[in-house]
């Protein structure tokens, strides 16, 4: 397998969009910086550009094989550039328009999740208009430690752990500062998992250890003392059960290429789905690159699976009967709000 993923493309002509307007746009910056280092390694044609700087809808994408997205959050990952691609007739990495707009909702996800009975934390839809004693009233039938997090929001920014009712004012402002949709979430005591997917290829698990409670923006990127485990003590059958989880969330959304699972495990060692990220962090440092590495596939060989994937039909996983029901769609990316 490692093998197969390191054989070479033909030479492609490639735009690399990175950068963007999002809260994410260093990051997304960074991503793109290493993608283009690592396809210019192959032989490839590229081209890096920065949405902020150019109109896309006017762009000449004829003479372009495909569109490698590096764009974290609004504008990368929830379907808009998916979209412009689509209409433009241009291959492009990642999941498409429609999968890319359910997974950036985390409460529309969410939503996916238990109709397909995939295990995720409990939840509640909230909004920065609503009434501060209907939120306490939400967080009370939650019960207590609980998440608060931005309905659509990447690199787990404005996300707090809260542990009593007087936490709640100072985690709605985090909050809200960064969407006008929140939810409140049912906060999984236990470790934190990630899980690699390209197309239907599972990548090693990493388990990650944090000094903090959440493993937020700062814990993944600024802290140098959060460790990522690729051996651990875990029974097989805890292992290959979070490995089916993180699968199964990704079929239910019908993610396509790289795509990354976020998963907490309680104390009775299962395993609960927090989101799936369609366009997952692109450094030598990130988590999907260096699950990959584990298994000998080098951080341009990974870049370039993406590229196949974009230019070879995937399988449709929206039609997993297996997996998902039929004809279920979800009616609206943001569900309607509980009264």
């Amino acid at each position: 397998m490692a093998q197969a993923a390191n054989e070479k493309l033909p030479s492609k002509t490639i735009v690399v969009l990175a950068g963007g307007e999002s809260s994410e746009r260093e990051i997304s910056l960074a991503s793109g910086e290493a993608v283009v280092r690592a396809l210019k390694s192959r032989g490839h044609n590229v081209i890096s550009v920065d949405p902020v700087s150019a109109d896309l809808s006017r762009f000449l994408w004829q003479d372009v094989d495909v569109a490698f997205i590096a764009l974290h959050g609004w504008f990368g990952e929830d379907g808009q550039i998916q979209q412009i691609l689509e209409n433009a007739g241009v291959a492009y990495t990642g999941s498409d328009s429609i999968v890319s707009r359910l997974a950036s909702s985390k409460s529309a996800s969410k939503e996916r999740f238990q109709q397909c009975g995939v295990p995720t934390p409990s939840y509640v839809l909230i909004h920065e208009s609503d009434d501060a004693s209907r939120i306490q009233r939400c967080a009370r039938s939650l019960g207590f430690p609980l998440i608060v997090k931005p309905d659509s929001q990447g690199s787990s920014l404005g996300v707090s752990l809260v542990t009593s009712p007087e936490q709640l004012p100072a985690a709605l402002t985090k909050c809200f500062h960064f969407d006008s949709f929140g939810i409140l979430e049912t906060a999984i005591v236990g470790s934190e998992w990630t899980l690699g997917m390209v197309d239907d290829l599972i990548l090693p698990l990493i388990r990650i250890d944090s000094k903090d409670a959440v493993f937020d923006y700062e814990a993944k990127y600024d802290d140098e003392q959060t460790q990522y485990h690729l051996e651990f003590d875990e029974p097989e059958q805890v292992v290959r059960e979070i490995e089916s989880v993180g699968r199964r969330a990704c079929v239910s959304l019908g993610t396509r290429g790289i795509a990354r699972v976020d998963i907490r495990v309680d104390n009775l060692r299962r395993p609960w789905v927090l989101e799936v990220n369609t366009v997952p962090g692109w450094t030598d440092h990130s988590l999907v690159p260096k699950a990959a590495a584990n298994v000998g596939i080098d951080f341009p060989s990974l870049c370039e699976l993406a590229i196949q994937s974009a230019l070879t039909e995937a399988p449709d996983r929206r039609r997993a009967e297996e997996v998902r029901p039929r004809d279920t769609p979800v009616s609206s990316i943001r569900p309607p709000q509980p009264s």
